[in-house]
């Protein structure tokens, strides 16, 4: 039996926290969350998910310095981080994904293109997980 993938997500906002997680459990993704960059550090050292979905404007640590310290770390550089952010100026793409970040989605969160980077992310890792499986069609009635 396969097991769940889990994912970490690092937000500040309790109510994006709280959405992001909603939208994964209901993908059957197990979760688990950090409200900073500095315990987003030590929960994924620790605990080692699948991968990060990352807020990149936080106290203390950013996701951007969060980022690039799981990077630089032989234990979590093979995580795959998602940036989720509401950094939507010129340049900033760039600067997320050059700054280490696996991809780069743009606050408000969107169901379908959440679940559309999770399950890409996920499905190169080639674990068998939910995401490397066709999605279902939807049968059409008589």
């Amino acid at each position: 039996m396969k097991k769940t993938p889990v994912i970490l997500i690092v937000e500040d906002n309790p109510k994006n926290r709280r959405l992001v997680n909603d939208i994964l459990e209901s993908q059957g993704y197990d979760t688990i969350q950090a409200s900073n960059g500095r315990e987003g550090i030590n929960l994924a050292r620790r605990q080692k998910p699948e991968l990060i979905v990352m807020d990149m404007q936080m106290p203390e640590i950013d996701g951007l310095q969060a980022t690039r310290i799981l990077k630089s770390d032989r234990a979590t550089s093979h995580i795959p981080i998602i940036a989720l952010t509401a950094m939507a100026m010129k340049g900033d793409r760039e600067k997320i994904l050059g700054g280490g970040c696996d991809d780069y989605l743009q606050k408000p969160v969107r169901f379908d293109t959440l679940t559309v980077s999770v399950q890409k992310w996920l499905g190169k890792q080639g674990d068998g997980s939910l995401a490397s499986r066709p999605a279902a069609k939807k049968e059409s009635g008589p």
